[in-house]
């Protein structure tokens, strides 16, 4: 038996909705075993994220990122996702990496504001307008058609040529104004200070982090934290690891208690009124690699 390829094009079969319900259903089954490694020969790195969860699966997610590969217009980060059987480890499938992080990133986040963000939420705002902003607008698209999109991007030219690919989409030159119009903030960046700043929030917020990936990183100040009710795809892949969380942590802005509750606590994974200001910590992780591919492969079989 032949064991599938699945390539990017398979996001043709592909539903944002249909993804963020795998991914609910993923954190029902017992929570799962995660683990990374990393190998380095500078200035390269080779770095595996796998995960097992009972009843779902395994996958290995393989990563190598060679920053030398842009000067001969190579992509920088390329990779593979395995896919293993629950029931007797055979290989199942091999996913295309980047099919599977534009998945499982952007629909993490949806997923959250699907929960956190109030239902009547029209406004939505991008901050950066790179490839992860791409995705989330397709993503938020998806779950909010009625919305109305703006972008903000460091560069006004990478915001014109986003919004230029999306037709009705804004653009904002002043993001503290931005900010405060809108009613769902999703920030994508690669910053290592925050560019969202607490006093712009207002009662009804809901704001999603996705860019700070690293204990140095930061995209929201501690003001924002200390006003928000805090929740995270994973206390697992984010407390102790990613610098959103850490930093203020470490230093006492926050308090352990005041990170109120990750997916497999749907019960309190909750927004408590139309007041409350939400925050979520997009930190991804292998489990959810695996629940995405899982969904991938399941929705690439139906369609053959």
């Amino acid at each position: 038996m032949s064991i599938p390829i699945i390539p990017f094009e398979a996001e043709k079969h592909l539903d944002w909705r249909a993804l963020t319900h795998a991914l609910t259903h993923g954190h029902t089954l017992r929570r799962a075993e995660i683990a990374d490694t990393f190998l380095y020969r500078s200035p390269d790195t080779l770095l595996n994220r796998a995960a097992w969860i009972d009843g779902l699966g395994l996958a290995v997610k393989s990563a190598t990122i060679f920053p030398g590969n842009a000067q001969a217009d190579k992509p920088v980060v390329n990779g593979g996702v395995t896919l293993y059987s629950d029931r007797d480890g055979m290989l199942e499938a091999i996913v295309d990496f980047h099919l599977v992080t534009k998945w499982k990133t952007a629909g993490d986040s949806l997923c959250a504001a699907l929960r956190l963000a109030r239902p009547d939420s029209r406004r939505i705002l991008i901050v950066g307008a790179g490839t992860v902003g791409r995705s989330l607008r397709e993503a938020y698209g998806a779950g909010y058609p009625d919305a109305a999109f703006t972008i903000w991007n460091r560069s006004r030219a990478g915001a014109e040529a986003m919004a230029a690919d999306w037709p009705g989409m804004q653009m904002a030159d002043d993001l503290a104004q931005a900010v405060s119009e809108a009613d769902i903030i999703t920030c994508a960046t690669m910053s290592t200070e925050p560019v969202i700043k607490g006093e712009w929030l207002r009662a009804g917020h809901h704001l999603d982090l996705i860019g700070a990936y690293r204990p140095d990183m930061r995209e929201a100040d501690d003001t924002a934290l200390q006003r928000a009710r805090i929740f995270v795809d994973s206390f697992d892949t984010t407390i102790g690891h990613i610098g959103e969380i850490k930093d203020p942590l470490s230093r006492g802005v926050i308090a352990r208690s005041d990170v109120l509750a990750d997916y497999y606590d749907p019960e309190a994974f909750v927004r408590g009124s139309d007041d409350d200001i939400t925050l979520f910590k997009n930190g991804g992780g292998a489990h959810l690699d695996l629940m995405t591919s899982r969904y991938i492969l399941d929705a690439w079989r139906e369609a053959q």
